[in-house]
């Protein structure tokens, strides 16, 4: 369980991380590049990525796909935060987990018994009632939108994931050490031309802070994968403390730390998002039976 609580307190820490920059007035894409950099050395030493039967041929275009998202993703993560709070992106990234579920319907063939149902449409209204919030302003639908887009992209990020642990010709970790490439790479350039044409000056501070997001965003990956390996025939176990995890420890540093404000619309939104995870994982232990 030790990895399971390190995975939820990185994971919890990048969004904490994001709310305080506006704050220090950190620009989050120079520090988000800065983060696949840190991120492409942990691999290097953690994973020591197999390149023994690696040829270019043999990038999948799922790889190009996810370097590109994960940068955009990223960044309006971190507006999401900065505009809505911790609590309700957290919700919104671990509920994208309704997309998930309806691509291994539909695209992975996945069995659903009713329970995972049930789930599903916990989940939906889950989603509709964290999202809520009485417009007051321009502001306020914008907020919302982040919210959506945080859901939209990280259900699609894990979507793309899947294909990946699909593809034989790497190993797995390996993969992910070229998609950090891919992801640095593409924000290097973006950072460079904003540099160039409208005067965003790299500044050391935005490395630094990079840097330390790095290191807990790879956390996250690394002991996720370690809790999985350590609890191989708990899958489920980790899924659900995973995501409940998340949900429960952002939501209450949001309350507590940061005073954001929750209607109560949206704590009942939080409560159906508990009850769908637990649903969808009994789903999943009744499956392994």
């Amino acid at each position: 369980m030790i990895y399971l609580a390190l995975s939820i307190t990185c994971s919890v820490t990048v969004g904490v991380l994001l709310k305080l920059a506006k704050r220090y007035q950190i620009n989050i894409m120079q520090a988000v590049t800065w983060n696949y950099l840190f991120a492409i050395a942990l691999s290097l030493f953690f994973f020591k990525p197999d390149f023994s039967s690696f040829n270019i041929n043999i990038i999948s275009p799922v790889y190009i796909v996810i370097g590109i998202l994960l940068p955009i993703i990223f960044l309006v993560q971190g507006i999401a935060v900065q505009q809505t709070g911790l609590a309700r992106t957290d919700i919104a990234q671990r509920l994208s987990l309704f997309i998930s579920l309806c691509a291994a319907y539909f695209l992975f063939n996945e069995h659903f018994d009713r329970l995972k149902y049930v789930g599903l449409v916990f989940g939906f209204a889950a989603i509709v009632f964290t999202m809520y919030r009485k417009t007051k302003g321009m502001a306020s639908k914008k907020g919302w939108l982040y919210l959506l887009l945080v859901f939209l992209g990280f259900g699609v990020l894990d979507v793309c994931f899947k294909m990946v642990s699909q593809i034989t010709t790497l190993p797995y970790t390996t993969s992910l050490f070229l998609i950090f490439c891919i992801a640095f790479v593409l924000s290097l350039c973006y950072i460079l031309y904003l540099a160039a044409t409208k005067q965003n000056k790299l500044q050391l501070v935005n490395f630094f802070c990079g840097c330390i997001l790095g290191l807990f965003n790879f956390g996250n990956i690394l002991f996720y994968l370690k809790a999985h390996k350590a609890m191989a025939d708990n899958p489920s176990t980790v899924f659900a403390a995973m995501n409940m995890g998340v949900i429960i420890a952002g939501s209450l540093i949001g309350i507590f730390i940061f005073k954001e404000r929750l209607n109560k619309w949206n704590y009942f939104g939080l409560a159906l998002a508990l009850v769908a995870i637990i649903l969808i994982t009994l789903s999943k232990l009744h499956a392994v039976r």
